[in-house]
């Protein structure tokens, strides 16, 4: 029957990386079954999956991150070089609280739980870095708003929400065509490994948890 459905799905044109997301759900219930008390389901039959020809695009030259990063309201310019340094998740920015920072040693912690994969990490900061997040917290000193937030907002009283019309302007204003803040991401991890940095550091600070995935 699974044989049956990939024909299926594949005469239909849907793409394998579609078909692999829905054969993953289906071995995620079989397995939720399996695991029932009484179990709802007596064998879990193997489910192979399609290869994948999906590797990701979308990367930031130096410059063209600089005239970004220019471009952009000021309130944003730190939080995407951060993101352009370490690798980090949007969420994870957003979220990062001054509690997480030791500017003494410059060291950023992300706490079990607070991450994608609920795994904590460390990352020390470089002389940029450290520039940025003494900036960051100067003007929240002089701004009078003790906002938990490293990145607050425009208004510098809460979290960073949605800037998707900011990043768009810039990038459509700078003739950058239709760009990802991900690609910062994918930016980061490249430029780390070009480096020199070993990958499994490399995956230590920007948080990724498979092989496959870093390589993707």
């Amino acid at each position: 029957m699974i044989k049956n459905y990939i024909e299926l799905r594949l005469d239909e044109d849907a793409s394998n990386a579609t078909i692999n997301r829905e054969l993953a759900a289906l071995k995620r219930m079989l397995n939720l079954g399996a695991q029932s008390t009484p179990p709802k389901v007596d064998r879990v039959p193997h489910i192979p999956m399609l290869k994948e020809h999906n590797v990701r695009k979308g990367f930031f030259g130096y410059r063209e991150f600089l005239m970004l990063r220019d471009a952009l309201p000021t309130y944003l310019q730190g939080f995407v070089t951060f993101a352009f340094k370490t690798g980090w998740r949007k969420s994870e920015i957003v979220n990062l609280e001054w509690s997480q920072v030791d500017l003494a040693t410059g060291v950023v912690r992300l706490e079990p739980g607070m991450t994608k994969n609920d795994q904590g990490r460390t990352v020390y900061l470089d002389d940029e870095l450290m520039e940025v997040l003494k900036l960051q917290w100067n003007l929240r000193k002089r701004n009078g708003k003790l906002t938990p937030c490293v990145f607050p907002n425009e208004s510098g009283d809460g979290r960073i929400k949605d800037f998707r019309s900011a990043w768009n302007t810039a990038c459509l204003n700078l003739g950058l065509g239709k760009r990802l803040f991900h690609d910062l991401r994918r930016t980061a991890v490249r430029d780390m490994v070009r480096a020199g940095i070993p990958e499994r550091v490399a995956m230590m600070i920007s948080g990724h948890q498979t092989r496959s995935v870093f390589e993707r």
